[in-house]
């Protein structure tokens, strides 16, 4: 089956780094566009950044200039580089992978944290 697995958060002091890795199995990753999300604390999940098998990239808003999406189709591994990080950046972070059928997979999630 389809296993989505996120490592890296952690916390942070406000304008620090973190890298967010997304390993997938049981899906053809070279082929399926990927995504992260966040749902911060009483608010609903939202998209962070997202990336086609191709490689082109979106972002919301409030991360442009700060975060970067990436994939490596080798490792079956897409990551989030996180910089210059805000304390509103504070959430759990998901990973989706959207199948060919459109049918949506999501990671456990990975708590960050940031401290101002």
């Amino acid at each position: 089956q389809v296993q989505l697995v996120e490592t890296g958060g952690g916390l942070v002091h406000a304008g620090g780094s973190l890298r967010l890795s997304c390993a997938a199995s049981g899906i053809i990753f070279s082929i399926t566009p990927m995504g992260w999300y966040r749902q911060a604390p009483g608010k609903q999940r939202e998209s962070v950044a997202s990336i086609t098998p191709g490689g082109t990239r979106t972002y919301a808003d409030s991360v442009k200039g700060r975060f970067t999406v990436s994939r490596d189709n080798a490792k079956n591994t897409m990551y989030l580089q996180m910089s210059s990080l805000k304390p509103e950046d504070t959430a759990v972070y998901y990973c989706k992978a959207t199948d060919f059928f459109n049918r949506e997979y999501w990671g456990q999630g990975t708590q960050v944290s940031v401290s101002s």
